[in-house]
Parts: C-alpha cells; structure tokens; sequence
C-alpha cells in the first residue's frame, strides 16, 4: 500500500523551494545570491525559520522510498532506475540550464553584455565557490540530485553489508528518546563531506536513517504516540532559533542539527496522521514535482532579473518574482512534458 504521507511531505517541500529562493534575493547571510538586492533582516528570518528541515527531510524521504523501492526491484533495477531518474537529468541541466541562471548573475552583477554561448564556454572554464553567484562553475540547484545519486549507490553496499531484515528488530526497540538523539550521529556526519555548507555527509546519515528507522511502521507509530511532544519541541525550537536569528544573528550548528531534526520527526507524524491519502494534489504533483524542482531556480533567477530592475516596491517584487516563477515553471513543466527527447532530459 502506497505511503501517500510520504508523496504529499515530499511535494509541498518542493513547492516552499519558491519562497525561499525568492527570499534568498534579500538575504544576509554574507554571502548574495545570483540576483541580489539587499540585506533584510525579517526576509532573512523567515527563511531561517524553514532552512533547518526543508532539505533534509527531503533525503529523509528518499531513504524511506528507496527501503520501498529496493523490496520491488533488484540491486541492478534500482541502479538503472537512479542512473534515468537522477544521473541523466542531472548532466541535461547542468549543460543546459545552470550555466542559464549564472549568465542572469553575471548580467546583473558585472553588467555582462555577451551572448549565451560565450557565458557557457565561461561556465564550464571557471571555477570559485561553487555557488555560480559570480557567473562561475556551479552544480546550482542540482546539488541535491548529484548528492542523492552519489548516496544511492553508495548505499547499496551499505544495504548488502547490513541488510534491514537483520537489524529491523533491534531498531524497533527504540524508544522515542533514542530516535531523538538520532541528531548526534546526523550533526557528526556534518563535517563529513561538506562543500559551503551543502554536506554530503549530514545527507547520507539522513538518507540511512530514513532506510532503516522512519520506514517501519512500528517507529512511526511511536513518532505518532508523541506527535503532541514532537510539536512542542518543533514549535519553540523554531521559535527560539528565530529569535535568536533575528536579534543576534544566532545560527550555531548544533541547534540547527537539533531543532532540524525535531523538525522533520513532528512533519512525518503530522504527515502520517493527517496528509496519508491521495488527492488531485497529490495525483497532479507526484508527476509534476521533480521537473518542477529541476526547473524552477533558472525561470525564477531570469524572471527576478527583470522584476527587481522594473518594480519598485519590495512587497511586489516579492510576489511577482515568487507567484510568477512558479507560474511560468508550472507552465514549462506542461510544456516539456509533450516532448519526448526533452521529458527524459528532466526526468520525467
């Protein structure tokens, strides 16, 4: 029986991807942003106020279906499955679509007046801080689809070597104490691979502990019991973190890690408890989710590039870059979807 909790966590994830990357042209986090305008203290927060779980429950989510995936599919199936649905679109949007939005940075910030193609010889012959804020060689937004290819097939070892039957048992006797101080081995694995921020490490451990722990049952089941524990320790774990972001600029690791992590066990209980059925929402979004997700940061970079040069008012700017960004990806999506060669291109 098809989890729909999981589809539905997984999509409504994607769609905050708009507000925050909108926000993230005002952000004051000493670094800018591919269209930058100025530093905003309260646009700022409100992404901080998401930022500790709004990427890692997504690879939380991808282990729990890929513990499902794998009871349905053979270790090559599921290698073949990752190399169309990860690798490929991966290598499309890296030719074709990151090198896109950095031009828009390199128009914006240092008045570049070349065509496409010089900015994609550019792209691809220059390299700084990976974040393509300055026009150079960036994974953009296809970060988290390079970090889940690399951890899927790594963890096929891991899935030969400790099989999930072998340890189900003894994961089942956890108490939710224990599920909680789950936070320690995932704020460890931080230092373990990290790229500015982005860490390979801190994604695996999600990753396993999604596979192993949050696809039973009988630990849902648990994380369902203390829903209303879970919600409190969320609730003024965010609120601390906001204040303390917003008075003193206070990001320190480990409460992120922490308040993270209470943040994703209080979304799979609410999920479980109240989003486990199918809707149209849910029927239209588990096909249009990943292209959309694919798609959405360069439409919303060339789209801002334009808004925040004619548009005044910040409010407005707001809205126009993140409703129409969404509207115009949306939009490609449906486009897209009638091209074969292109479809498989973005996963499709």
């Amino acid at each position: 029986m098809r989890k729909h909790y999981i589809d539905n966590l997984r999509n409504l994830t994607i769609l905050l991807l708009f507000p925050v990357h909108t926000l993230m042209i005002w952000n004051d986090f000493g670094t800018k942003f591919y269209i930058w305008q100025a530093e905003n203290k309260l646009l700022s927060t409100l992404i901080v106020s998401v930022n500790t779980w709004f990427m890692p429950i997504l690879f939380v989510l991808a282990g729990i279906s890929a513990r499902y995936s794998l009871n349905n599919r053979s270790n090559k199936e599921f290698i073949i499955q990752r190399i169309y649905k990860l690798f490929i679109p991966f290598l499309c949007g890296m030719i074709f679509l990151v090198p896109f939005q950095t031009l828009f940075a390199r128009k914006f910030f240092d008045n570049y007046n070349g065509g496409l193609l010089a900015h994609w010889k550019y792209f691809f012959s220059h390299c700084t801080d990976f974040s393509g804020y300055d026009g150079a060689f960036t994974p953009g937004q296809l970060w988290f689809i390079l970090f889940l290819f690399i951890i899927s097939m790594c963890s096929l070892m891991i899935f030969r070597w400790i099989p999930y039957s072998k340890v189900i048992k003894k994961i089942e006797k956890f108490p939710i104490w224990g599920i909680l101080l789950l936070f320690i081995p995932i704020g460890l694995m931080y230092y373990l691979g990290n790229f500015g921020g982005f860490s390979l490490g801190k994604d695996w451990a999600l990753f396993l502990i999604g596979y192993y722990f949050l696809s039973s049952d009988i630990i849902m089941d648990k994380l369902e019991k203390k829903i209303k524990v879970l919600s409190v320790l969320w609730f003024v774990g965010i609120i601390t973190l906001v204040l303390m972001y917003y008075n003193f600029s206070y990001y320190g690791d480990w409460g992120v890690h922490f308040i993270g992590w209470c943040s994703i066990l209080f979304l799979l209980a609410f999920g479980r408890k109240f989003l486990n059925k199918r809707t149209k929402f849910t029927q239209y979004f588990n096909h249009a989710s990943y292209p959309i997700y694919i798609l959405h940061q360069s439409i919303l970079v060339a789209l801002a590039y334009y808004m925040v040069q004619v548009i005044d008012s910040l409010l407005l700017q707001v809205l126009s870059v993140g409703i129409g960004s969404f509207v115009l990806t949306v939009l490609a999506y449906h486009l897209i979807r009638w091209i074969p060669v292109v479809r498989k291109m973005i996963g499709i």
